[in-house]
């Protein structure tokens, strides 16, 4: 699903990426870690085609963003600490501004089912700027699987959220739905676990993080990104939770 081939990006004599070559198959969920300046940013940047590569190639479901953006920007759904939603309106407002940017098809119970998985239903007609940082967290969550994308990029998207909105999104990400995809409870814990039908039926994740153990517990794939270059790449079933911050600071040492 993400090609990754000889990629490098300068911003003038700064190098911010050296040559990245990463794949990720379809339905994979995937933590890039790394320190401060190594790069994940940039390289999430350029695969929301929000920044072009200096040089290489990157594939979005076999499209080249540089010649079919349209078509790879339908594709994929960006989060990030930045929860890249309008205060002066209301969290349903919000969302359907973005289901006609994206020609979303039945809007209104798509937008209806996204606010009741998000916990949110409740507060469809407040403003944006009035919710708490982790209920904004969770609209930018519907806003970024509103037009269903095959790809989701989350750029340290716990930046700034309370221990109970880091519990609320690391259940959506990690937590499988019931059967009907429907929540089944009223509490907005439950209700953020029934909304994982929206990532987990086959999208693919690739997501950046600082926390290491937070990073092992909701990825099944590690990459280690270090002064732009990939140094670690392995399967959280073959890590050893335990020896990881050893390696970690080893390899960016």
């Amino acid at each position: 699903m993400i090609e990754i081939s000889n990629l490098v990006k300068h911003f003038g004599p700064r190098i911010a990426l050296s040559g990245v070559n990463l794949s990720v198959e379809m339905g994979e969920f995937v933590t890039l870690v790394g320190p401060n300046g190594a790069g994940k940013t940039t390289l999430l940047r350029i695969l929301a085609t929000l920044t072009r590569p200096t040089s290489g190639t990157v594939r979005l479901a076999g499209l080249d963003p540089a010649q079919s953006g349209d078509s790879v920007r339908h594709r994929i759904g960006f989060l990030s600490h930045r929860t890249l939603l309008y205060e002066d309106l209301t969290a349903e407002q919000n969302l359907r501004f973005y289901a006609r940017m994206y020609d979303v098809d039945q809007a209104s119970s798509r937008i209806q089912n996204l606010l009741e998985w998000v916990g949110l239903a409740g507060r469809r007609y407040d403003l944006v700027g009035t919710l708490s940082r982790g209920m904004q967290q969770r609209l930018a969550v519907a806003r970024a699987v509103l037009h269903r994308p095959q790809v989701l990029l989350l750029d340290e998207p716990y930046t700034g959220l309370d221990p109970q909105a880091v519990r609320a999104l690391t259940d959506l990400l990690t937590e499988p739905p019931n059967k009907n995809g429907s929540p089944t409870a009223p509490d907005c814990l439950q209700s953020a676990r029934s909304a994982a039908a929206l990532i987990d039926e086959g999208r693919t994740i690739l997501m950046t993080t600082h926390n290491l153990e937070r990073g092992l517990q909701v990825g099944r794939r590690v990459v280690v990104l270090v002064r732009g270059r990939i140094v670690y790449d392995e399967r959280r079933d073959a890590i050893n939770p335990a020896m990881f911050s050893e390696t970690y600071r080893t390899l960016t040492a």
